[in-house]
C-alpha cells in the first residue's frame, strides 16, 4: 500500500478533496467512474478504488452498489481545522460543561467538575488493564449481561451493606454513566408536563437533562443542612411533583451535607405526597466519614440510588449504576436493553471492578481525601484574599460555593475569565430561580497552580456587570 501523502493513492485522495472543498463536486453528485478517473490521473484502476475506499471510510463519499460513488455531504475548506468552543453562546446549564470539555490543554479549569489527571489512581487502572488483557476473548468481543457485570454489582452490594442497605445484586443495574442512569429513570417515571423538584442551587446537568424530558422544574432553596423544609413542603402541596433529584452528601455545588433531622423529615414528607427521590451519591467516596443517606433510611422503597465512578476513579472508563426496588429495576433493565441493547461496555465494568478490588485503591482514597482537605484550606484562603468568601466550609470533596464581592456578576466574570484562559462556573447555571448571580463554584483540586489566582484577579478587574443578587 502506498503512502497517502506522497504516493499515487494519496494524489488521487488529495485531488478529490480539492474538488470537494472547491465545490467542483457537490453533495449527492456522482464521482467520476473508476476507469475514467484512473485515465485522467494516469494511475491504475486499483489505485482509484483504494482512494475511493479511503474517502468512503472518512465519510466524505458513499458507495451505491451497482451505481458508483457519490459525494456524502458538503465539505468546508476548514473541515480539518480544530473547532473552538462557542464562547459567545448564552451562559446556560450546558455552558460550563462545553467550555470545560472542549478546553485546550493550556486552559485553567477551576470551574470544571473533575479531578486533575495526576490525582487519579492511574497505577491501579493500568494494572487492571493488564489483567483484562489476559481474559478470554468473550469479554473483548461480546455484549454484556442485561444488568451489567456481576462482579461490579456484587461490589456495590457489599458497599451498600456497609451503609445498612439490604439489597441483592439483582437490585443493581449498571448503566453507561451516572447521567444515563438519570435519563433511564426519567424515561421510566416521567411524562411530559410532570413536575420535578431540584435543589436551588443544584448540579446544572440535572436541569439540562430534565428539560430533555419536557418536564417542569421547580427549585427548592438549599441550606447548609439540606433543602429548606418549609419551602419543600409548600412545593409538594402546590406542584404535586413526581420526582425529587438531589445529592445527599457533599452536595453539588454547595458542598453541604444533609443533616439527620432534615433527612428524616424529608422522607416523611415524601411518603405523604407519594414522591420518589433520586439520590445521586457520586461524591460518596470523598467524604471523610459517612453522613446520612436517604436510600439507607428508606431501604430503597421510594428512594432510588444512583452513582458512578468518574470522580474518584476515571471519567474515561464510563460506568454508572442504579439501585432500586426489584420491580423498578426489571422495568429499567428493559428500557436499557431497548435504548442501548444492554448495559455499559463489559470491558469498562470489569476494568472498574478490577481497579476497585486493587489493594491500593483504599489507600488512594485516603490520600485523596487528605489532599483535598489541604487544597480546600489553601484555595479558601487565597480566594478570601481576593474578596471571595466560601458559603460554608465543606466536610470533604473538591467544591467551594463562594460569594463574590459586592457588585461582581458571575456571568460577566466567567466571560472575562475565558479571555484570561480560565474556565469558571458562574452561579446562575446552578440556579433554577436565577438568584445566584453573585456566586461561583470553584474546584479546589484544579486550583493548585498560582496562575489560577493571577488570572482570576485580572478577570475580576476586567469584568463589569450590574450588582449581583443573593441566594
Amino acid at each position: 500500500m502506498t503512502d497517502e501523502a506522497g504516493g499515487r493513492t494519496g494524489a488521487v485522495v488529495t485531488e478529490i478533496r480539492r474538488k470537494l472543498a472547491g465545490g467542483a463536486l457537490m453533495p449527492g453528485e456522482r464521482l467520476p467512474s473508476i476507469r475514467g478517473f484512473a485515465a485522467t490521473m494516469g494511475v491504475s484502476p486499483s489505485t482509484v478504488v483504494e482512494a475511493y475506499d479511503r474517502l468512503a471510510a472518512e465519510g466524505l463519499i458513499r458507495a451505491r452498489p451497482g451505481s458508483g460513488f457519490y459525494v456524502a455531504g458538503a465539505v468546508s475548506p476548514l473541515a480539518l481545522t480544530e473547532a473552538e468552543p462557542r464562547r459567545e453562546r448564552a451562559i446556560d446549564p450546558l455552558w460550563v460543561s462545553r467550555q470545560s470539555l472542549d478546553a485546550g490543554p493550556d486552559m485553567l479549569k477551576p470551574g470544571c467538575g473533575w479531578l486533575p489527571v495526576e490525582w487519579m489512581p492511574n497505577g491501579a487502572i493500568r494494572r487492571a488493564v493488564r489483567g483484562l488483557a489476559r481474559t478470554g476473548d468473550a469479554l473483548l468481543t461480546e455484549y454484556g449481561a442485561a444488568r451489567g457485570a456481576l462482579s461490579l454489582r456484587r461490589h456495590l452490594v457489599r458497599r451498600f451493606a456497609g451503609e445498612g442497605i439490604d439489597a441483592s445484586a439483582d437490585q443493581v443495574l449498571l448503566a453507561a454513566s451516572g447521567t444515563q442512569a438519570i435519563d433511564l429513570i426519567g424515561r421510566f417515571l416521567l411524562r411530559p408536563g410532570d413536575t420535578v423538584l431540584v435543589d436551588d442551587p443544584c448540579y446544572f446537568n440535572f436541569q439540562a437533562l430534565l428539560r430533555v424530558h419536557a418536564v417542569r422544574i421547580v427549585g427548592v432553596p438549599y441550606t447548609p443542612a439540606g433543602p429548606d423544609l418549609t419551602a419543600f413542603a409548600a412545593a409538594l402541596t402546590e406542584h404535586r411533583p413526581r420526582l425529587y433529584v438531589t445529592n445527599s452528601a457533599l452536595h453539588n455545588p454547595t458542598g453541604a451535607t444533609l443533616a439527620p433531622g432534615t433527612a428524616h423529615r424529608l422522607l416523611t414528607l415524601a411518603a405523604g405526597h407519594d414522591l420518589t427521590i433520586v439520590e445521586d451519591d457520586i461524591f460518596a467516596d470523598l467524604e471523610p466519614e459517612p453522613s446520612p443517606r436517604l436510600a439507607a433510611l428508606d431501604g430503597l422503597n421510594r428512594v432510588i440510588r444512583i452513582g458512578s465512578f468518574s470522580k474518584t476513579l476515571s471519567a474515561s472508563i464510563r460506568c454508572g449504576f442504579i439501585a432500586a426496588r426489584p420491580d423498578w429495576i426489571e422495568a429499567l433493565v428493559d428500557l436499557q436493553v431497548a435504548t442501548s441493547f444492554g448495559g455499559p461496555s463489559p470491558i469498562a465494568a470489569e476494568l472498574i471492578a478490577g481497579t476497585l478490588a486493587d489493594g491500593s485503591y483504599r489507600k488512594h482514597l485516603d490520600a485523596l481525601r487528605r489532599r483535598l482537605s489541604r487544597a480546600r484550606r489553601e484555595a479558601g484562603g487565597r480566594l478570601k484574599a481576593l474578596g471571595i468568601a466560601p458559603w460554608i466550609e465543606p466536610r470533604g470533596g473538591f467544591t467551594l460555593w463562594c460569594r463574590l464581592p459586592e457588585g461582581c456578576d458571575a456571568a460577566a466574570l466567567a466571560r472575562a475569565g475565558l479571555r484570561e484562559g480560565l474556565v469558571l462556573a458562574p452561579g446562575n447555571v446552578f440556579s433554577v430561580s436565577q438568584t445566584a448571580a453573585g456566586f461561583m463554584r470553584f474546584n479546589v483540586a484544579q486550583m493548585t497552580d498560582p496562575r489560577v489566582y493571577e488570572a482570576l484577579a485580572r478577570a475580576m478587574a476586567g469584568s463589569e456587570a450590574p450588582p449581583a443578587s443573593s441566594s
